[in-house]
Parts: structure tokens; C-alpha cells; sequence
């Protein structure tokens, strides 16, 4: 499969921030949308991700503050927590940005956001991670 410039430098930045998320997103899209797996790893990665403003660590906060206050998106929020630590947040860090979303979003989905931590915290623990 012949990929764009723009979707191997999406697939190195994904696999920077959270190693096997890439390879999940396409095969979970691969029967319905392929074209539009193609289109999240080219967009958000190898085009916004990839610019010099920000690291990585900042990103992923800004993101996980994001699906916070948007309180509806569970799945993609728990992928965000996963880069998140792994690009060097602290649980604690996580924890405080849900709660800061709580002044701006409300409080369902600064709660939404901190049992989706909760949770991602907890698969953590028993991976070892």
C-alpha cells in the first residue's frame, strides 16, 4: 500500500505519542472507511501534531482538555489519556486538567473525563505501565 508523505509522517508521529493506536484506528475503519482512517492519521498527525509550536506534551494536554469539554467522547479521550502519560504527563496533571474543565465545560463532563482517567489509569496498573 502506497501512502502519502503526509500519512508516513502522520504514522511516525501517531507512533511516537501512543505506539499501536495507528494500527488500531486503520483496522477498526478498514471495512467501513478506509479512506478516512487514511484522512486521521494524514490530518491531525502529519499535519497539526507534526508542527514545530508546540511538544508533543503540550499537544496531548490541550487534547485530552478537549474530549474533556466536549463530555461525549469516551473512546477518544481514553486514547488521548494513554499519549498523554506516555509523552510525560503525570496522573496528577491529567486529573487537574479535568478538573479545570469543570469551570468551562461543567461538571458532567469534567466527571466523564476523570472516570475515563479512572479507567485509564487502572489498565495502566495491571499492564505495568
Amino acid at each position: 500500500m502506497d501512502k502519502s508523505e503526509r500519512f508516513q509522517k502522520g504514522w511516525a508521529k501517531l507512533s511516537e505519542i501512543n505506539h499501536g493506536a495507528g494500527e488500531q484506528v486503520i483496522e477498526s475503519l478498514k471495512d467501513i472507511a478506509p479512506e478516512f482512517a487514511t484522512l486521521l492519521i494524514e490530518f491531525p498527525y502529519g499535519d497539526i501534531f507534526s508542527r514545530p509550536g508546540l511538544d508533543l506534551k503540550s499537544r496531548e494536554i490541550a487534547v485530552v482538555a478537549a474530549l474533556t469539554a466536549l463530555g461525549n467522547a469516551a473512546p477518544q479521550l481514553k486514547g488521548h489519556i494513554h499519549g498523554a502519560l506516555n509523552v510525560g504527563c503525570s496522573q496528577e496533571e491529567i486529573v487537574e486538567i479535568m478538573m479545570q474543565m469543570a469551570v468551562y465545560a461543567g461538571f458532567p463532563a469534567a466527571l466523564n473525563g476523570l472516570f475515563a482517567a479512572k479507567e485509564v489509569f487502572a489498565e495502566r496498573d495491571t499492564a505495568g505501565s
